[in-house]
């Protein structure tokens, strides 16, 4: 009987990527002209929806494939995943970012290259499960970009919406008081 491991995108990834979608966006209905408020108003949640739904990707090894997908809530709005057999892998090939960083694509026997997900839960099990059933040297393969990096930003995006949060309390208790 083969086992499935799932491993979803890592929880400060995309707890990040919710907090500076919100920070950015927030303040946009507030400060907009009063005819393009409503507008704002129902784009804001659509985007929060589509944010949830790009950082919903799930990785999943078997014993006999890889698997990237989405949810099924959202599996129709985003790119399609795809799927890999452990047979067809022929190489796994490093490539440089342009921030310094590296990513991985995995080859195939017909060519093909696929991405490998390097921002999901539990990172080293993945690796150690991913070589495991592959059969693909792992030891060379890193985060794409340390966790520190996402805590720094999460931190920044937490007291930018603290601030933004106080001045619309100042803003709003001043216009009460002068009413």
């Amino acid at each position: 009987m083969s086992q499935t491991h799932t491993y979803r995108m890592a929880p400060l990834i995309r707890g990040t990527l919710v907090l500076l979608y919100l920070v950015l966006v927030l303040p946009l209905a507030p400060l907009a002209p009063p005819e393009l408020r409503p507008a704002l108003l129902v784009a804001l949640p659509i985007g929060l929806a589509l944010v949830l739904a790009i950082s919903s990707e799930q990785v999943q090894l078997e014993e006999g494939a890889i698997r990237v997908s989405y949810p099924s809530w959202c599996g129709w709005l985003v790119r399609r995943g795809w799927q890999l057999s452990w047979d067809a892998v022929t190489a796994l090939t490093p490539v440089a970012t342009s921030q310094g960083g590296r990513v991985f694509y995995l080859r195939s026997r017909d060519g093909g290259a696929y991405l490998l997900p390097q921002r999901v839960e539990r990172f080293e099990q993945f690796l150690a499960e991913f070589g495991r059933l592959s059969g693909v040297d792992t030891s060379g393969i890193g985060r794409i970009s340390p966790p520190w990096t996402y805590r720094l930003l999460a931190a920044l995006c937490a007291a930018m919406l603290l601030a933004e949060l106080a001045a619309a309390f100042v803003l709003s208790r001043s216009a009460w008081l002068n009413a």
